[in-house]
């Protein structure tokens, strides 16, 4: 774990948004960050951006991931993808998106669960043999 006087590595003060999202562990590879930002689903300081803008310290960043809007705060610029507490020290979340954030999983959680609404599930041999309007079809019952 870093202490303040252990920097994180790769630090520099200007960086491709596209780079900062795959350093700071919002995704997997560069190009699935690159993927979304060209879809708008990204914005910073309330403005669509390219994979090619440079982000500095202090920028704000509107993410939407499915049905939930994240909003961070860039607090460093890193290069190097590191561990997820490494990463966790690139940014800062608003208190809003958390609550937003805890709101929409108490939602989810308190969702019905979808496999109740299934009253039976796929018919069995047996039952299938059952079926009145079932009959075996044969090429010589055509004739």
């Amino acid at each position: 774990m870093n202490t303040p006087d252990r920097p994180l590595p790769g630090l520099t003060d200007r960086l491709r948004l596209d780079k900062w999202l795959w350093a700071a562990r919002f995704y997997k590879t560069r190009g699935l960050a690159a993927d979304d930002i060209d879809k708008g689903r990204i914005q910073v300081n309330e403005q669509v951006a390219k994979a090619s803008r440079e982000l500095k310290a202090g920028d704000r960043i509107d993410m939407r991931q499915g049905p939930l809007t994240r909003t961070v705060i860039v607090k460093a610029l890193s290069t190097v993808r590191g561990p997820a507490p490494q990463a966790q020290q690139l940014y800062e979340e608003t208190p809003d998106s958390i609550l937003r954030r805890a709101q929409h999983s108490e939602t989810r959680r308190l969702a019905a669960e979808p496999a109740d609404s299934i009253e039976q599930g796929r018919p069995t041999k047996r039952d299938r043999r059952q079926l009145v309007d079932w009959q075996r079809w044969s090429a010589s019952a055509d004739e």
